[in-house]
């Protein structure tokens, strides 16, 4: 009697385990989200490539700039990014970019950014709100326009 109790223990243990690490049995998130990265990456991610993309304003690297982007944004990009009104236009200089919140949104990650320019003497602070998506394996900016969040207010312990 004790032989089989010890079975039926050991059998009860290592069936939930063994249907866990097969991925039939998941957490709520996972079985209804099939393939979403979970919230750190997604917010990990968004700011990684929302940032790069900043620095590379900021320093006029219009190739690193492109290669932030979604492949359905690069041939609109290479019309418009050193445009007059491109973000990498000859006549004006970055002097600050920064981001100064991310949300989830409808479509992605929400990156909210502040972007400082200086076009001769004239300074100006302009928000930017970029959506940042998982294409594949692969994280991209899949749109960029003006506009952004306030920075969500710090969590009250």
């Amino acid at each position: 009697m004790q032989v089989r109790f010890g079975r039926w223990a050991v059998l009860l243990t290592a069936v939930p385990l063994a249907l866990g690490g097969c991925g039939l049995i998941a957490g709520e998130n996972e079985a209804e989200e099939p393939g979403r990265a979970p919230a750190e990456e997604a917010l990990t991610k968004s700011r990684e490539r929302a940032q790069a993309y900043l620095d590379a304003i900021t320093a006029k690297d219009v190739e690193a700039g492109r290669s932030q982007l979604c492949a359905v944004l690069h041939e609109a990009f290479d019309g418009a990014a050193t445009g007059p009104n491109g973000d990498f236009a000859d006549h004006f200089k970055v002097s600050k970019a920064e981001i100064v919140d991310i949300r989830p949104g409808p479509s992605g990650q929400e990156v909210s950014a502040a972007v400082t320019v200086a076009v001769g003497k004239r300074t100006a602070t302009r928000p930017l709100l970029f959506t940042v998506t998982q294409d594949g394996l692969d994280w991209c900016i899949s749109d960029e326009r003006p506009g952004g969040h306030s920075p969500a207010p710090a969590p009250t312990p």
